[in-house]
């Protein structure tokens, strides 16, 4: 699951449809088979059970979850390539694993959720295929810090962060695979089409800024049970007072070991690193 490489030697050219054998393959060969209905939940100590079940993120992340699986299995519906709607509808099926896992875990350990909203499909297949890409983009740069840092301090017991970890790596092969089919995507559409798609992937880079800032004043009005900037904001939560400027270090550190292992001629994600590279140098 955490590493591979392409047969095929030498450059790839992104577009081409060896990079797309590439980025497909990658995600269909690195599938872990894990069952949510077989997975034994650790028993957790008094200390522990209350330290995982005051976290403030387990509607938001049920509802992410749901809602990611439906924009990917609506966007799958519309591709025909044959090994491109495969990834995709594999991309969109461990979506809904990582759903039932939270599920399974909220249920476990008593945690009571809110009533579930309908998840509908998207009017536009590709907003909200972009939307759950670049969202997954931001979200998992910071998801990949916290998760150490809560290693690290002891506050989810090793039983459970080893039960977790497979869910945390496959939001890196997801976040692989859709900067590379963004890349190819754009490579071979029309040329003008591209200033209209370049023009689309500004309008979901805007949605997702003012949804979290939607979402932040709502947890500043409501209170910390829904806070779905968690990942951004978390690190003192999960037992570890980081300065900002070691909380970037560390996702820096993290995003880069957990795309490590996998073929170094697959683009990787850049915006959000390029972005925390940035507010890093103004940080001591």
């Amino acid at each position: 699951m955490r590493h591979w490489s392409h047969p095929a030697p030498g450059h790839v050219r992104i577009g081409s449809d060896e990079h797309l054998q590439m980025f497909c393959k990658m995600l269909l060969e690195t599938h872990n088979p894990y069952k949510p209905a077989v997975i034994d939940w650790p028993r957790l100590s008094p200390e522990a059970l209350s330290r995982v079940t005051s976290l403030p993120i387990w509607d938001i992340a049920v509802q992410k979850e749901g809602c990611a699986s439906v924009s990917v299995a609506t966007f799958a519906q519309t591709v025909t390539d044959p090994l491109l709607r495969s990834a995709l509808d594999m991309d969109g099926g461990e979506e809904l694993r990582h759903k039932n896992v939270l599920s399974r875990l909220v249920a476990a350990y008593g945690i009571e959720l809110q009533p579930e909203p309908d998840y509908p499909a998207p009017k536009d297949p590709e907003w909200g295929w972009l939307a759950i890409g670049y969202s997954e983009c931001i979200d998992s740069f910071f998801a990949f810090g916290l998760f150490e840092v809560a290693r690290r301090s002891g506050f989810f017991p090793p039983e459970l962060i080893e039960t977790f970890e497979p869910v945390i790596q496959e939001e890196g092969r997801h976040i692989l695979f859709f900067v590379n089919w963004a890349a190819w995507y754009r490579r071979n559409m029309p040329w003008w089409r591209r200033p209209w798609f370049a023009l689309k992937v500004a309008a979901v880079w805007i949605y997702l800024i003012w949804e979290r800032v939607g979402l932040a004043k709502r947890i500043d009005a409501d209170g910390p049970q829904q806070d779905s900037n968690f990942t951004v904001s978390g690190a003192g939560t999960v037992g570890m007072e980081l300065r900002p400027a070691e909380m970037i270090d560390l996702c820096l550190a993290e995003n880069d070991r957990r795309m490590a292992g996998y073929d170094r001629r697959l683009l990787r994600p850049e915006t959000v690193p390029c972005l925390a590279r940035v507010v890093r140098r103004f940080l001591r």
